[in-house]
């Protein structure tokens, strides 16, 4: 049973994400600037755009876990998962996430990040 409430563990899980995020999208960046496209100034500013968004909600995700004593580590990776130690409070606490699910949240960032976030619900 977890002693950090779901708002915490919830930004905690951003401060994973984010980062991946960041990097994936700098490593589409560079790949599209040696591409051959033909117009690729649309999609540079598309990327680039995205990151400052990203690297905005990853700041204010830093500040609140300043703010809170909230910290993260990663502690070990292998091929099927990463553990990050979670310290809230004073408490430690061991997370194991699956790296598949790991790709599958920072896809679903990346959708909302790219074009979901311009969609009115």
């Amino acid at each position: 049973m977890t002693r950090i409430p779901e708002i915490e563990r919830d930004i905690m899980e951003k401060a994973i994400y984010l980062p991946m995020l960041l990097t994936i999208l700098n490593r589409d960046l560079q790949v599209i600037k040696k591409s051959n496209f033909k117009l690729k100034q649309p999609y540079i500013d598309l990327i680039e755009n995205t990151m400052n968004a990203v690297q905005t909600e990853l700041k204010k995700t830093k500040n609140y876990m300043y703010k809170h004593a909230l910290k993260i580590q990663e502690v070990n990776r292998d091929e099927a998962f990463t553990m990050f130690l979670f310290i809230y409070n004073g408490y430690e606490e061991y997370h194991n996430y699956f790296n598949p699910r790991l790709r599958n949240k920072v896809q679903e960032l990346l959708e909302y990040y790219l074009y979901k976030r311009f969609t009115i619900s």
